[in-house]
């Protein structure tokens, strides 16, 4: 697969999470509980990839395979679990700007990986993302906020923020012969396990509750689990992670625009600011600079 048509999957998938954002929120209006909407998320994204897998091509897999892809699942739970907590402790714009540190801990653990040092290319594109978060998150608006006294809130962002880096790391890397439908079945499959041990949610005990929840279960199980989980494993196998975790920043606009149009928010200048740096971010890794000459001039 091109480079280009790798990064538009990648794109996809992180700006379908964004969107999960907003569709979350139109299940707390309808009294649904994190648990309900993080479990019914995932149970239904697993039917809906388990029907995909009856019909696409199989191949056997090993135990390493395995464990591999149900531990990426876990990663992607945990992020939603950690998450949760951290907006439950702290403003969302807090918890939006420490979940968005994964951007410099996901090319500090390629760099650890590969012993290299980051490109001057990706720095710059962290800076500009970095600073584009804390504009686009609404951080430079957020005064008065006492960090010492919510340490464990920022603890659990950064936490969410660790595990989504890892998580954008390890997707490109594990069972890379594996097909799509496949991998993303056992991925999902890891993720739904550590939400009904963690969160417990409701349906378990009363199954008519799935039923209740149907129209909305298969809504954000596409935007939460089937696109963002799918269009990564196809694109970031043919991407450097450090690529996939830049491009993985979309999430943040993503999450803005949708929030606009579905949930009729109101978009400050200074957040439009942020997105356009951040997109700006996203953008200077994929440039290619070349250097012109003529004769013995360059420009």
């Amino acid at each position: 697969m091109k480079p280009i048509n790798a990064s538009l999957c990648v794109l996809v998938g992180a700006s379908s999470y964004g969107i999960h954002a907003s569709v979350v929120k139109l299940g707390f209006a309808e009294g649904y509980t994190v648990a309900e909407v993080t479990g019914i998320q995932y149970l239904f994204g697993l039917l809906m990839l388990l029907t995909a897998f009856l019909f696409t091509q199989k191949v056997k897999v090993s135990l390493k395979q395995v464990l591999s892809l149900f531990g990426i699942g876990i990663l992607l739970a945990l992020t939603g679990v950690f998450y949760g907590l951290s907006l439950s402790q702290v403003p969302a714009t807090i918890a939006v700007v420490m979940l968005f540190q994964f951007t410099w801990i996901g090319l500090m653990i390629e760099a650890l990986h590969l012993k290299k040092w980051p490109s001057n290319k990706k720095l710059v594109s962290v800076v500009f993302l970095w600073l584009g978060t804390l504009l686009a998150g609404g951080l430079a608006s957020s005064g008065g906020f006492n960090w010492s006294e919510n340490i464990l809130g920022i603890l659990y962002g950064f936490a969410a923020a660790f595990t989504f880096a890892l998580f954008l790391f390890l997707s490109g890397k594990v069972a890379k012969g594996v097909p799509t439908i496949q991998k993303s079945l056992m991925i999902t499959f890891g993720g739904l396990l550590v939400v009904i041990l963690a969160l417990q949610p409701s349906f378990i005990r009363e199954p008519a509750r799935l039923i209740e929840m149907g129209e909305f279960g298969l809504v954000v199980a596409i935007v939460g689990t089937i696109f963002p989980v799918v269009f990564l494993a196809i694109g970031s196998p043919h991407l450097d992670s450090s690529i996939t975790t830049i491009l993985g920043a979309a999430e943040l606009p993503a999450a803005i625009v949708s929030a606009m149009l579905i949930l009729h928010e109101h978009v400050t200048a200074v957040q439009m600011a942020g997105m356009i740096l951040i997109l700006i971010g996203i953008a200077i890794p994929q440039m290619h600079f070349k250097t012109m000459h003529s004769g013995k001039q360059y420009s």
